[in-house]
């Protein structure tokens, strides 16, 4: 199976510390791949390389067969849903406005898009929220917003879609929903899909890869030997001892 994503010993340095290291593992085409690890374990760090947006300090990453040097010639191909973020309440943004977002280049971003853009209407069909096209963005509920940031990252129907913690904040029954929405656009659309999330049994039961960080690379399989592998344990264990160690002293020894 082709390789959409491919990261070879790879490490990133911000503020004079690595934050990512020796991180390797590929996507191949079609596949839902799930990022997990613990806070800080550098998952959004790990997005942000991918579009381009972080420089890596060692090691190789390419994207569509395309070295990290060049993503911008293949970053229209890239969707991108990073954390959910307030919208200024005193725009009133509407539901196409957010989604006409997706469509702004620095080329663009003087020209206004139209909400009747028949790529925002294709969009908001992909995650079933034509009807609120005309909404408030602020007025929908957590799980509709989300649906809605959703079409935004697919208004320009791209081939690999990133998702940062798309069900933070939502309740259960609305994160089973997205969830499910996030696995029937990956078969009738035949995207591949990498998605960071801290719930590890609803990726476990979603993804058909896992990779599992802290900032190093731990492990990355099926999500079964995944969930079973002592290495997972290890993942998480090492943000607990950094708790620990400075609970005792104030400071790491």
């Amino acid at each position: 199976m082709k390789e959409t994503i491919k990261v070879d010993q790879v490490q990133v340095v911000l503020g004079g510390k690595a934050v990512l290291e020796d991180i390797t593992f590929s996507v191949s085409s079609g596949e839902l791949t799930g990022i997990i690890g613990p806070n800080g374990a550098g998952k959004t760090t790990l997005l942000r390389t991918m579009l381009g947006l972080v420089p890596i300090r060692k090691g190789q990453l390419e994207v569509f067969g395309v070295p990290v040097s060049r993503l911008k010639l293949v970053r229209p191909r890239i969707g991108y849903m990073p954390q959910r973020k307030s919208f200024e309440r005193r725009f009133p943004l509407s539901a196409s406005d957010v989604v006409a977002g997706g469509l702004l280049t620095p080329e663009t971003l003087l020209r206004p898009v139209s909400a009747k853009n028949e790529k925002i209407k294709k969009a908001l069909q992909f995650v079933a929220m034509e009807r609120y096209h005309n909404q408030p963005f602020q007025d929908l509920s957590g799980g509709e917003q989300q649906r809605i940031l959703l079409a935004r990252s697919l208004v320009r129907q791209p081939e690999l879609l990133l998702l940062d913690e798309p069900n933070a904040g939502l309740d259960f029954p609305a994160q089973q929903s997205f969830t499910e929405l996030i696995q029937s656009l990956k078969r009738e659309r035949n995207l591949t899909v990498l998605l960071v999330s801290h719930d590890l049994m609803s990726i476990a039961s979603a993804a058909d890869k896992l990779v599992c960080i802290n900032r190093t690379m731990h492990i990355h399989g099926h999500p079964a030997d995944v969930l079973q592998s002592p290495s997972l344990d290890e993942a998480y264990r090492c943000q607990f001892d950094l708790i620990s160690t400075f609970d005792k002293g104030g400071s790491r020894s």
